[in-house]
């Protein structure tokens, strides 16, 4: 990774930490602390499972061509073993997406 795009990513955390110390305040009560947390950590779940699904499904895709490339007789077999894999990786991801948006939209704890 190049020191222009490590640079990029510091300001661009940078900016997203300390953009909550410019906003407006109000008289939230501390329920509405809790929902806030909730969105962020919902947020970054789903950031980190898009992440962590893109990576996945990325090399299992690498590894398919690899194995088809080296017994192109066996592609049948490679691909539903593939297909299969992908949609596993998929659903983790869509798994997470359904908590996010059950933490986004619900109140927390019920209050």
């Amino acid at each position: 990774m190049s020191k222009r795009s490590l640079m990029t990513i510091a300001l661009v955390v940078l900016a997203g930490a300390f953009a909550p110390l410019y906003a407006q305040g109000t008289d939230a009560a501390a329920g509405s602390e809790v929902a806030r947390w909730s969105i962020i950590t919902a947020g970054f779940a789903l950031g980190i499972a898009a992440f962590g699904g893109a990576l996945g499904q990325g090399r299992s895709i690498a590894a398919a061509c690899e194995a088809i490339a080296r017994n192109p007789s066996a592609t049948g077999d490679i691909r539903g073993a593939l297909i299969l894999g992908l949609v596993l990786i998929e659903s983790l991801v869509i798994y997470v997406l359904l908590i996010s948006l059950i933490l986004f939209f619900l109140t927390p704890f019920g209050k």
